[in-house]
């Protein structure tokens, strides 16, 4: 008999015990007698007796699961939130199916279906769907969810995001404190809150040092990239490179994320321009990867593995047995810049 046969009757009869006693031990194990516990243990060792968890759950009527749903696992950004994350769900006994919707609105779809169809306790996303169609489908399943870095209204659930206003603004603040007064902002697909909310922090940066965002002689240009990696930030520098030829001269660049800066300092890199010599790079997200670039990446940091772990203790506590004392919250983190060697004041 292999250990997939094993069943609790089987555990129960090598022991010499009630289906009952096994129940017991493996979920009430300080209702059984001593010399019975370990007795049955043993048994259940020597058989490599495994409890079926899915059946547990069915009888309880409450999953141990946790679904988290990020935009994309290749970016070491959504690493540090799954492993805040996971270690809140740790601490409360619980598990984490981490699933990655790629950017892909039509893929968030599928595996939200998936997470109903497994019927976990609850879910954490970053919205791929803009629309936010999908997570409308999904609240028929009265399964209660997390948004994480997009902020929700508080009456549609939780949500733990960072003020991206402000962390464009950092940014764009730092490069005019370096001399620069013509920008450009790299960012992907302008449907992404994040996206339009860094934007904006850079329009309000440049409207505070009294320069034009828009129109007839803007100190802003605006590169859009399909996508949020390093493939799509040297497409994006190809462009910008396109653009140092052009008065005015883009001196301060300032990307949407970090895997976008690093794309574009290769691109950059391999055409011999100098950075910050020649052109100034910020990114955001202050990923590990940002310190360690041939030329140290200052970026916008986000406290990712704060937000993971605050977004899953929102979920458990809804999700607990205070359940219905719980309610909605948006959680609002606040950036910092962290400075290196990709910019530096024109003054030094």
């Amino acid at each position: 008999m292999t250990p997939r046969q094993v069943g609790i009757k089987q555990v129960a009869r090598a022991a010499g015990v009630s289906v009952g006693t096994v129940s017991n031990v493996i979920n009430r194990p300080q209702t059984v007698s001593e010399p019975t516990r370990e007795r049955v243990r043993a048994v259940i060792a020597q058989l490599g007796y495994v409890r079926s968890e899915s059946a547990r759950q069915l009888r309880a009527g409450r999953s141990r699961i946790i679904g988290l749903l990020v935009l994309d696992m290749a970016n070491p950004f959504f690493v540090d939130v799954a492993g805040g994350a996971e270690q809140a769900a740790r601490e409360a006994g619980l598990g984490v199916m981490l699933c990655n919707s790629a950017q892909s609105a039509a893929e968030e779809a599928e595996y939200l279906s998936l997470f109903a169809e497994q019927r976990v306790r609850g879910v954490l996303v970053t919205p791929a769907d803009v629309s936010g169609g999908n997570l409308a489908a999904f609240q028929r399943h009265g399964i209660p969810y997390v948004s994480v870095d997009r902020v929700l209204p508080s009456a549609e659930g939780c949500s733990v995001s960072v003020d991206d206003v402000a962390g464009g603004a950092l940014a764009a603040r730092h490069l005019l404190e370096c001399g620069h007064r013509s920008l450009v902002y790299v960012s992907g697909s302008m449907r992404l809150t994040q996206c339009q909310d860094r934007y904006e922090g850079v329009e309000k940066a440049l409207h505070g040092a009294g320069l034009r965002a828009s129109g007839r002689g803007a100190a802003l240009r605006h590169i859009e990239a399909e996508r949020l990696d390093v493939a799509a930030g040297r497409d994006a520098g190809a462009r910008l490179l396109g653009m140092l030829g052009v008065l005015p001269r883009p001196a301060g660049v300032f990307c949407a994320n970090d895997l976008l800066a690093l794309g574009v300092l290769q691109a950059l890199y391999g055409a011999g321009v100098s950075v910050p010599g020649d052109v100034a790079l910020v990114g955001y997200d202050d990923i590990e990867f940002a310190a360690a670039a041939a030329v140290p990446l200052t970026s916008v940091r986000q406290p990712a593995f704060r937000m993971g772990r605050a977004a899953a203790d929102l979920l458990i506590e809804e999700t607990g047995e205070d359940a219905a004392a719980h309610e909605h919250q948006r959680i609002v983190l606040q950036p910092e810049l962290v400075v290196r060697g990709s910019t530096r004041s024109l003054k030094s």
